[in-house]
């Protein structure tokens, strides 16, 4: 692969997994959605994490602010739980796909383990693809399926999605609302942290609430990162960081991914993709005028959200 002319860039996250297992083809320009490899060479994009989100049986109720109130209020309640075999199964199935597409992209795409690993994929032009779970469902409490995920390549773990699980709970969308809707990590939880912490598996505190954040600063001895969070000080969304967790951030030498997704941009909250990405930068600016650039870096949310126009 040719080396690009300028730095590429590298994301926090995407939801790409859940459209290649749909029927997109990876290796083919699509004029829907966001990544495809034809696009992302394009765009200098060099890799990602990439989510394996298990989606839940039934549909959600509303996607947020497509349903809100005359004053652009929402809130949408929480799925249920998922049935860990269930989520093991489709996860399984997510990794296998995955498998099967660097396979086939003939060296184009690699699936990385370690930091070396990374760098020389971003040297020398590989798509670099760092696998992550966006929700444990499918890791059992005992935690020995989480050493076989680790062995199969799994390097993150976001603990909740917008669901409760048997390790902690995660925030509604809901507008406006702070972080803090429930109780923190469960102990099964506080024993995941300190497991990926000894693995070497990076903790996304995106999508989880309040209680759990402080659970994880306080037990974890690794950077706190949210992969794909925003201010909520500029839009009051529980999916936001509050200016204290932000100080978190910056205490412990992690980082913030700015979330391109407008409901969690905007100020009223709404999902208009009249936006502009003028917004985006609004809380890329304001969390690194509070916490310092080096904090500061971009988790789209890709695949997986409603962008600005």
């Amino acid at each position: 692969m040719p080396k690009a002319k300028y730095p590429p860039i590298f994301d926090g996250h995407n939801d790409t997994i859940l459209e290649i297992l749909r029927g997109r083809n990876f290796f083919e320009k699509s004029d829907k959605g966001h990544i495809d490899l034809p696009r992302a060479q394009k765009g200098g994009l060099g890799g990602g994490f990439f989510a394996v989100f298990v989606p839940s049986p039934r549909p959600m109720a509303g996607w947020p602010g497509l349903n809100s109130n005359p004053d652009g209020s929402y809130h949408i309640p929480l799925p249920d739980p998922l049935e860990h075999r269930y989520a093991r199964d489709f996860a399984t199935k997510a990794l296998r796909k995955l498998f099967a597409l660097e396979t086939d992209s003939k060296g184009a795409v690699k699936i990385v383990r370690t930091a070396d690993e990374l760098a020389q994929c971003l040297d020398d032009g590989t798509f670099a693809m760092i696998l992550h779970f966006e929700g444990v469902e499918a890791i059992d409490t005992n935690l020995d399926s989480l050493h076989v995920f680790y062995q199969a390549g799994l390097r993150s773990v976001g603990i909740t999605w917008s669901r409760p699980n048997a390790f902690g709970y995660g925030v509604p969308f809901a507008f406006p609302l702070g972080p803090d809707t429930g109780p923190g990590l469960t102990d099964a939880g506080k024993a995941l942290v300190k497991e990926c912490n000894q693995l070497g598996i990076m903790i996304d505190l995106s999508h989880l609430n309040e209680k759990g954040f402080w659970d994880v600063a306080e037990l974890s001895n690794a950077p706190l990162v949210a992969t794909h969070s925003n201010a909520h000080a500029l839009a009051a969304t529980p999916r936001n960081l509050t200016d204290k967790q932000l100080d978190a951030v910056k205490e412990s030498g992690g980082i913030v991914g700015i979330n391109y997704h407008i409901g969690f941009l905007r100020k009223d909250g709404r999902s208009d993709q009249e936006t502009s990405y003028a917004e985006i930068v609004r809380h890329a600016a304001y969390i690194a005028d509070r916490i310092g650039i080096d904090h500061v870096g971009l988790g789209s949310d890709f695949d997986g959200a409603t962008m600005p126009q």
